[in-house]
């Protein structure tokens, strides 16, 4: 097969295969050998189906599904050898492709347009100065987590006399003929103003409290939840209100005892306050250095993006490509993503780069990995911290039953492998800050 190259213009070449008999004919007698063995036609037994007729029955369809295969092949060949950087993939040039004679034809030629990526260098070096940030975890915050595990693993109970943080369930009877009622309903009465709330503080089940909802909360939101009401008819609501109390709930914390210790990280993991609060500590800190980490990589992308932006790109070209891979996709829609999608392949390029330059492989067990640490965060979401290496590994294995997450979390490892290369090339400068101030940061 003879192939050949223009020499590129503005990023855009042309690839020219000119296919041959000696590209295809075996092939093409073997698949008619093939057809011929189970090919049923009526007056022949199968096998005996003469290879003439075969021919002219199924010899064009065969010939054109040979060469189209045969050129996919040797053009991709032809790129890797040549060790091409394309963007997109290869497109028919209808308008220089020669029309194709089956009947008269042994020789055809095929042209292709492709579009090569622009010279570019992403690569960070220490001339470049990103900052690592040290969050500090203090008393406080270990104080605050200690307290958020006694409250989720607290349990409810029902006093006899309401305070300041119950939950009181009851119902509500408008002081007025032909009033609003409203039984089962939830009062918080923390969020009350402190001259209503004295009225509920002390009441028993079965008390019937008086008090003015409006004068109470005083924010629409609030009203127009607990009154039912709409937004229009909070402005009239000045009524005073009866509250039969039906029951009190209250929520008390845990101890902070071994009890305790053993659900937050299971039997035994921890024994004694002391470890607790350290082991409370060193999760913190492990989630404020993945944290960091997080914003390590935000801002190497800014610096990597910022080396990127004035790469040009043959627009007519990927704009093309992008319809001929995505049928569904309109022109509208192509021009109201494009910005994103030069974003995207400008990212996509020097991830590349960069993943050759540091050698970064990404394995099977790295995908398995990252995909068992979304898990685990996402079970921490509900408050289990303590879940058993099983079901993470069975969350993971279903998650990755899907090629899209699949592929997500593939380049997931390759950006955090080259972010951690990267940490080892730029000029570094760690610095020690609070929590509060770096939230305002992200």
């Amino acid at each position: 097969m003879q192939i050949t190259k223009t020499d590129a213009q503005n990023l855009m070449a042309k690839i020219t295969l000119v296919v041959e008999p000696a590209d295809y004919a075996e092939q093409v007698d073997k698949e008619i050998r093939s057809i011929r063995q189970k090919a049923n036609v009526p007056g022949f037994r199968p096998g005996k189906v003469p290879a003439s007729l075969v021919k002219k029955m199924y010899g064009k369809a065969v010939l054109a599904e040979t060469i189209n295969k045969v050129i996919g092949e040797k053009l991709y060949d032809y790129i890797r050898e040549q060790k091409l950087n394309i963007l997109g993939e290869p497109l028919s040039n209808e308008q220089e492709t020669p029309e194709l004679d089956f009947d008269n034809q042994d020789t055809f030629t095929f042209v292709f347009d492709i579009a090569l990526a622009p010279e570019f260098n992403a690569k960070l070096t220490a001339s470049n100065k990103l900052t690592w940030y040290d969050v500090t975890v203090t008393d406080e915050m270990v104080e605050n987590q200690v307290k958020s595990y006694a409250d989720r693993y607290g349990k409810y109970e029902h006093p006899e006399t309401a305070a300041v943080g119950d939950m009181l369930r009851g119902n509500l009877v408008e002081q007025k003929e032909g009033g609003k009622s409203i039984n089962n309903q939830v009062l918080a009465i923390d969020k009350m103003k402190a001259a209503e709330q004295k009225k509920f503080i002390g009441a028993k089940e079965g008390d019937v409290i008086t008090f003015n909802p409006k004068k109470a909360y005083g924010n629409e939101a609030e009203l127009m939840s607990l009154l039912e009401l709409k937004k229009e008819e909070v402005a009239d609501m000045k009524s005073d209100f009866n509250f039969e109390l039906v029951t009190i709930t209250r929520h008390e914390p845990a101890a902070i005892d071994q009890e305790l210790f053993d659900k937050v990280f299971g039997a035994g993991t921890v024994k004694g306050e002391k470890e607790f609060r350290d082991r409370v500590k060193a999760d913190m800190k492990g989630n404020m250095e993945e944290d960091a980490k997080y914003k390590f990589g935000i801002d190497a992308k800014a610096a990597i993006m910022k080396k990127m932006e004035k790469l040009e790109f043959p627009e007519d070209f990927l704009k093309r490509w992008l319809k001929t891979a995505n049928k569904e996709l309109t022109d509208e829609q192509i021009e109201k993503d494009w910005a994103q999608t030069l974003d995207s392949l400008r990212w996509q390029l020097a991830k590349d780069q960069l993943a050759e330059q540091f050698e970064i492989k990404v394995e099977k067990a790295d995908v398995d990995n990252y995909a068992k640490e979304i898990a685990r965060m996402q079970f921490l979401q509900y408050g289990l911290t303590h879940v058993e290496d099983q079901y993470l590994e069975q969350f993971a294995a279903d998650m990755l039953k899907d090629e899209n997450q699949t592929r997500g979390i593939y380049e997931r490892c390759i950006e955090n492998k080259i972010f951690d290369a990267l940490k080892g090339v730029v000029k570094l400068d760690t610095k020690t800050i609070s929590y509060e101030d770096f939230v305002k940061l992200q």
